[in-house]
């Protein structure tokens, strides 16, 4: 639904219920044009939820306005999700995969020059035209995010929606990806919606955070919202964390994934 002016997005009393279960519960919340828009919250706290509800993919009442671009059109959304289930075993390269999407013809035909061409320009922009003749089943979890990030990027998206893009890489590969985000940005003009369970990160590289657990508990600038108050009331525990400047080099040396504190995914 297209609302027009304000942020690119824009939740309204959005809501979700699965088996009787309230997942979600009116929910209201923004995502500013160029943005580079945070979601955290504990684990079950529907993140996850929201994103899948903004891309059509669950049921739910209330409204999603998804506001027309400076050029006056319907926004192109781009999606990396967290995880993506296949054979490891399979011998199928990196521009393989990729050309699945990009050619009518089998791959047992052959990747066609155009593909190809097309695959290299997507993975120059993301740093990994190495990658091309790789085995997708031998890539270390920040390599294959790249991958997708690349396929994410394919139609040139308005709204890039990434679910958890540091799970599987550690704290300096996070950081690198999230760099690498800003690049992008900066060169596409693209807004970012994120939902990451590093707090460090997200300090650094995020311009508008929601801090959300079934319901919005708190949005906007990180200098706002991160605190001890807010953070206590998202996640249920004594943060101890007060100075938004100091959070970067708390959470960088102590937030991983096995830390009783992570935000996980919902």
């Amino acid at each position: 639904m297209i609302q027009p002016g304000g942020n690119a997005v824009v939740f309204k009393d959005v809501a979700v219920s699965l088996n009787g279960i309230s997942i979600l519960e009116q929910i209201t919340a923004d995502v500013p044009f160029n943005s580079c828009t945070s979601i955290i919250g504990p684990n079950g706290a529907g993140k996850t939820t929201l994103l899948l509800a903004l891309l059509g993919k669950v049921r739910f009442s209330g409204n999603i306005y998804i506001n027309k671009t400076d050029r006056g059109r319907k926004p192109v959304i781009g999606y990396v999700p967290q995880h993506i289930n296949f054979d490891r075993t399979i011998p199928v390269t990196v521009l393989e995969f990729m050309s699945m999407g990009f050619q009518g013809k089998p791959l047992w035909l052959g990747v066609n020059k155009t593909s190809k061409e097309k695959c290299q320009r997507l993975l120059a922009d993301v740093h990994a035209e190495h990658l091309i003749d790789r085995n997708v089943g031998n890539l270390s979890g920040g390599e294959l995010q790249r991958v997708l990030l690349a396929l994410a990027l394919q139609n040139d998206p308005d709204l890039l929606v990434l679910d958890e893009p540091d799970t599987g890489v550690d704290f300096r590969g996070g950081q690198i990806f999230c760099e690498l985000l800003e690049e992008l940005r900066g060169k596409h003009g693209f807004t970012q919606i994120m939902v990451s369970h590093d707090l460090g990160t997200i300090t650094q590289h995020s311009t508008h955070i929601i801090c959300m657990n079934h319901i919005v508990i708190a949005q906007g600038a990180p200098q706002e919202v991160i605190t001890q108050e807010i953070l206590s009331s998202t996640f249920g525990l004594h943060m101890g964390v007060i100075d938004p400047d100091k959070i970067k080099n708390f959470y960088g040396m102590h937030v991983r994934s096995s830390d009783s504190s992570e935000v996980g995914g919902s």
